[in-house]
């Protein structure tokens, strides 16, 4: 009955583990294009650069937040003056 027990508990936990393994073919079997198929991607393809083509460049960077920002350069601040106490440290 123990050993049974065992053999269940292993069973479920390594269930979960080999779902998660991905279903991968690694050796697909080749299948070549027939003339019409690739005439049909030959036409997408050019369908596609065109499409691209269309698409107008990118003039200016925009920035929303350019009229929010102050054009003057922040002024540095003082330097701060340490002063030494008695024994001659540095307070920190």
């Amino acid at each position: 009955m123990r050993m049974l027990s065992a053999a269940a508990v292993v069973v479920l936990l390594t269930a979960p583990a080999y779902a998660q393994t991905p279903n991968i073919n690694l050796m697909p079997e080749f299948q070549s294009k027939s003339p019409e198929e690739k005439e049909a991607d030959a036409i997408k393809d050019k369908a596609y650069k065109e499409s691209l083509k269309k698409i107008p460049d990118a003039k200016a960077a925009s920035d929303p937040w350019g009229t929010v920002r102050s054009t003057d350069t922040p002024k540095a601040a003082a330097p701060v003056k340490q002063s030494k106490s008695k024994t001659g440290t540095s307070s920190q």
